[in-house]
């Protein structure tokens, strides 16, 4: 389920980041240990999390997850491990609420991008998710909550 979309105007956000390049098959298994690095090296440098985790994708391959695990940050994260400095940027995006389980965040993506292009924006390829509530905050996820952000080309 969407929250109706809308076009906003994002600010630049700073992060700690992990980039990851797997299958798309693999992103299960490999996406919660990168969360928990990168909020583990923010926690422990003292600036983090000021923001929900999130990915960033940096284009949709089919079969081909390119993209950046993070959380939003107060200072530039000190390099260690697998974790570096990045951020969110400051773009115009479509941007909405998905409510519900993870395994149907591709279906969600499908019918935001139908709302985007059916109303004469051209999407570009990247994209990002912010992860507002999930299985930390109890089984039923009918409650857990994505943000979808979509930046538009201009």
């Amino acid at each position: 389920m969407l929250d109706t979309p809308q076009i906003v105007e994002t600010d630049a956000q700073i992060a700690a980041v992990i980039r990851l390049t797997v299958p798309r098959e693999k992103i299960g298994s490999v996406m919660a240990p990168a969360m928990q690095e990168v909020l583990a090296a923010a926690t422990a440098q003292g600036i983090g999390p000021d923001g929900p985790m999130f990915s960033y994708h940096l284009k949709m391959e089919p079969g081909i997850f390119d993209l950046k695990v993070g959380v939003p940050v107060t200072a530039p994260v000190a390099p260690v491990g697998r974790v570096q400095p990045g951020r969110l940027p400051a773009v115009t995006v479509a941007q909405t609420i998905y409510r519900g389980p993870y395994e149907d965040l591709g279906d969600a993506w499908s019918e935001f991008i139908d709302w985007i292009e059916a109303r004469g924006h051209k999407p570009a390829p990247d994209l990002w998710e912010r992860y507002l509530t999930g299985p930390e905050s109890g089984p039923d996820p009918a409650n857990w909550q994505t943000e979808l952000n979509r930046p538009l080309i201009r």
